[in-house]
């Protein structure tokens, strides 16, 4: 019969180690120490302190700690001398199983990754949804992280011990992440559905209005409809609307979501996670036949990314009533208008200034979102509340200087219009770090017909700026801006910048953000505030009604807009168990 936190909490100490034993490989003094701080208040709790442990731990335990591992099919594999825990998982993960030339591969893999680490390649292979990653899967992974920065890596190898805890920990206390198996396995069921060029690839891609797109919009309908929604239907932009309704006609409505559209060759939680957690949470409510005293609205926005037309957050612009009608005219790479696009989608544009939303009727909108950064995985933890998202700018520039030839123009002489981005590029990585939040990016830099022994006459460049607040931003623009001209007058260059993009500052509503932190707090999480340095659509809403966020741990170091972005099973059913406490405060 599996222990429970109870029993844990009351046993003595050799019991409760003995009930530990084993889940940290052949390291007993993580669970002393952890044990050491009972009571324990929940096992997500168990969990966090037992890595705190190591991660306070010296460097030198941590190095004994990450040695204290075997090799993936290694020699104690073969010798069958491993401990009962990792023999289940290497066995699990099909690794007894390897064929001559799998096995060889490993082989080499694990002496080149010993020759430059001087530790065990470590990893989790059961995997972020615990049901094993593919023999492929952990060779391609392996053959990854061997580029990896000695320090990146090792403190990603401690990373892995601790899913690998997580998982040794939920089969020894009986704790399945029902819902959060399911809400992964949505993810993968919607991420079916990609843009001809990456489909083909085995690569995600949705972008506005194409056929992959109003695919998701009517897959993301019907499972609304199945978790029990009173209303689902798909809006004249593209948004796909749930609602739930109140126990009692006439209320109010807390409004979620997020978006389910995708950069190109994209992971699949960024934004889909926001729309799946309610809906898990709506489904249970409706599996119960329970009512709450206010209405639910989830909204699946149809474009936040802004990767097929210049325009961004058209979703959530048509609920704040910012729409702008001179959008429509806008055209993709194809020529194809935004208005011709959203007719042959069926979607009616005289329709689209009915969307705005009154926020009297509203108490207030919340979002979850995949944090898209390595903070979180960083501390160890898998729930971060947002304090307020990022305000930003975003320019579009161009330096001009004069072509010359590369080989008998003296350096002295030169007029490099590339070279004088550059070393902008670089006062940026200066500006922004005296701030300690701020950030700021060179994200396209690029030299037309430019060739290899001319000096660049011209350079297009763009710029993007974020601080947490407005009055931060402005000053971190001022000095760039003021830094632009100073080296473009020095240089003997003329530069233009057009602003492209503007964002104010969306800080949580005090209330809101409290009651975030009251769930993760009834969970038995550690709490941490943090800033999203990324935009959502949060920030659209927030203009006209309290907002607030929750981030949920990345994978992989947090990396989001990739295809390694990920997160686990038992990250997202903290998470529902994070938006279910705060509906139930709502009640």
């Amino acid at each position: 019969m599996a222990p429970t936190i109870d029993q844990l909490n009351t046993a003595s100490l050799s019991d409760a180690l003995r009930a530990l034993e084993g889940i940290y490989e052949h390291s007993p003094w993580i669970a002393r120490q952890a044990l050491a701080q009972r009571p324990l208040r929940s096992l997500a709790h168990l969990k966090s302190v037992m890595a705190g442990v190591v991660r306070n731990a010296e460097p030198e335990e941590q190095l004994r700690l990450i040695r204290a591992h075997p090799e993936l099919a290694g020699k104690a594999m073969v010798a069958q001398t491993l401990t009962a825990e990792s023999t289940h998982e290497q066995s699990a993960a099909g690794l007894t199983h390897c064929t001559p030339q799998e096995f060889e591969r490993i082989q080499q893999l694990n002496t080149a990754y010993n020759a430059r680490f001087g530790f065990p390649f470590i990893l989790a292979v059961r995997g972020p949804r615990g049901t094993g990653l593919t023999r492929q899967q952990i060779i391609d992974t392996f053959a990854r992280r061997l580029h990896n920065h000695p320090d990146f890596e090792r403190a990603e190898a401690l990373r892995n011990i601790h899913r690998i805890a997580e998982l040794r920990l939920n089969d020894r206390f009986g704790a399945e992440p029902v819902l959060g198996n399911e809400v992964w396995d949505w993810h993968e069921a919607l991420a079916r559905h990609s843009d001809p060029g990456y489909a083909e690839k085995g690569q995600l891609a949705v972008t506005y209005l194409t056929e992959a797109h109003r695919a998701c919009a009517r897959s993301i309908r019907e499972r609304m409809i199945e978790c029990g929604f009173d209303e689902a239907h798909i809006d004249a932009v593209g948004n796909v609307v749930g609602r739930y309704h109140a126990a009692t006609p006439g209320m109010r409505t807390l409004l979620t979501g997020s978006h389910y559209d995708t950069v190109r060759n994209a992971g699949m939680f960024d934004g889909r996670l926001g729309i799946f957690v309610p809906l898990a949470c709506v489904r249970e409510l409706h599996r119960a036949g329970k009512r709450l005293s206010y209405n639910i609205e989830v909204v699946a926005f149809a474009e936040e990314e802004g990767q097929r037309f210049k325009a961004t957050f058209l979703g959530s612009s048509a609920l704040v009533g910012q729409f702008d009608p001179a959008w429509l005219d806008q055209q993709d790479a194809q020529g194809t208008t935004l208005r011709a696009a959203m007719a042959q989608a069926g979607l009616r544009t005289e329709d689209i200034p009915g969307l705005k939303r009154n926020p009297a009727h509203y108490l207030g909108f919340v979002e979850v979102h995949i944090e898209q950064g390595p903070v979180l995985s960083e501390l160890d933890l898998p729930l971060g509340v947002v304090t307020s998202i990022n305000g930003s700018v975003r320019y579009l520039g161009e330096m001009v200087g004069m072509a010359s030839h590369a080989g008998t123009t003296p350096m002295d002489r030169r007029r490099d219009a590339a070279v004088g981005v550059a070393e902008l590029a670089l006062y940026l990585e200066e500006r922004a770090v005296i701030d300690g939040d701020s950030v700021a990016t060179v994200g396209m830099l690029n030299v037309p017909g430019g060739s290899i022994n001319v000096v660049p006459g011209r350079c297009h460049f763009s710029l993007d700026l974020r601080a947490p607040n407005d009055a931060q931003r402005d000053a971190l623009a001022l000095d760039v801006l003021a830094s632009l001209q100073r080296i473009a007058e020095r240089r003997g260059l003329r530069c233009t910048v057009e602003e492209a993009m503007r964002a104010s500052a969306a800080p949580s509503a005090y209330d809101w953000q409290h009651r975030w932190e009251r769930a993760v707090n009834a969970l038995g999480l550690p709490l941490h505030r943090m800033p999203s340095g990324a935009g959502h659509d949060a920030m659209k809403l927030h203009e006209i009604m309290p907002q607030a966020m929750l981030f949920v741990r990345g994978e992989n170091a947090g990396i989001s807009h990739n295809p390694l972005e990920s997160t686990t099973n038992n990250d997202i059913q903290l998470a529902i168990e994070a938006f279910s406490h705060l509906l139930r405060q709502l009640a």
